[in-house]
């Protein structure tokens, strides 16, 4: 694996691989590799506080030296393209590029780099180290995928997150349903449409979207409004009270309490909302590792393998 860019180019063995070191990382049972002569720039051109935070400091406990870059001081602020900025960075010695960009599949413009990129979140495209780590969440509670009933509630249209879960974990052999006004369904998904209230005493996770207000025309937006989405299309305390006993629930965050979930729920005893947040971590330390390995990089420490 050279890059990690969207969850389609990820093998299902690859996903496993990532997770099970993510996990063995976690549990203290894998010793991280030390990368002590590597850099890494993180470019997010949109805002972020979990995917920016924890890859900075999943860089960090690997020993990467980080390349100051923001760009609201940098040249792209005079018009430099995404990839002249990227090999500059390239030139100047970065070995890992983690870029967040507004732009759907924005790395199609940087094939000629010879940088490795890791997605962090391309527009409305993909968004592969989130569904990796709720991949992790899920596992850790199941340690299976097969024949889970997986239901995801929201935004699904704009949602890069519905997206990238979608297409994982139909291929580790769950059921995905999705749950979502219609103006904001997406019919280049292959998944089935739901009533939330027909579903929500069946299935296994529930997986609630953040609105995402930035990404909506002006009348999409007056329709939410006047839908009364969290009645209709939220977790509610009763919608809470009808699920499995076993049945986890999750967002990807941040989180508009009382929208997509009830306030009271969000640290409820079935939400593993903070535990993706932990998990998202070290699974990018996993990621980040296994791609400086696959370029051949040396470390100054010896892995000790589970």
């Amino acid at each position: 694996m050279d890059n990690l860019l969207s969850m389609e180019h990820l093998t299902t063995n690859e996903i496993y691989e990532l997770v099970k070191r993510a996990s063995a990382i976690k549990k203290g049972e894998l010793e991280p590799r030390r990368y002590e002569d590597k850099f890494v720039a993180n470019l997010f051109f949109e805002n972020s506080t979990r995917t920016k935070s924890s890859f900075l400091v999943a860089e960090q406990k690997l020993g990467l030296k980080l390349i100051d870059f923001e760009t609201n001081t940098s040249s792209v602020q005079k018009g430099e393209t995404l990839y002249d900025t990227c090999k500059t960075l390239e030139q100047v010695g970065a070995d890992v590029l983690v870029i967040r960009h507004s732009q759907t599949t924005y790395y199609d413009e940087l094939k000629s780099l010879n940088v490795p990129i890791i997605n962090a979140g391309d527009g409305s495209g993909q968004h592969p180290t989130q569904s990796l780590l709720d991949i992790m969440t899920i596992y850790e509670e199941y340690q299976t995928f097969e024949g889970l009933n997986i239901l995801i509630c929201g935004d699904i249209k704009n949602s890069r997150v519905a997206r990238s879960n979608f297409q994982s974990l139909t291929a580790l052999g769950a059921n995905v349903m999705f749950s979502s006004p219609d103006a904001w369904k997406d019919d280049s998904l292959d998944a089935p449409y739901k009533d939330i209230d027909t579903v929500i005493d069946e299935v296994d996770i529930v997986m609630l979207l953040r609105v995402q207000h930035e990404r909506h025309t002006d009348e999409n937006t007056t329709q939410f409004e006047v839908s009364n989405y969290h009645n209709q299309y939220g977790l509610t305390q009763a919608r809470y009270n009808r699920l499995k006993s076993q049945a986890i629930v999750m967002h990807p965050a941040p989180v508009n309490r009382g929208v997509e979930i009830e306030d009271s729920l969000v640290e409820a005893s079935k939400s593993r909302i903070f535990k993706q947040m932990e998990n998202g971590m070290y699974l990018r330390m996993a990621v980040i590792d296994y791609i400086l390995q696959s370029k051949g990089a040396e470390t100054n420490e010896i892995i000790n393998e589970c």
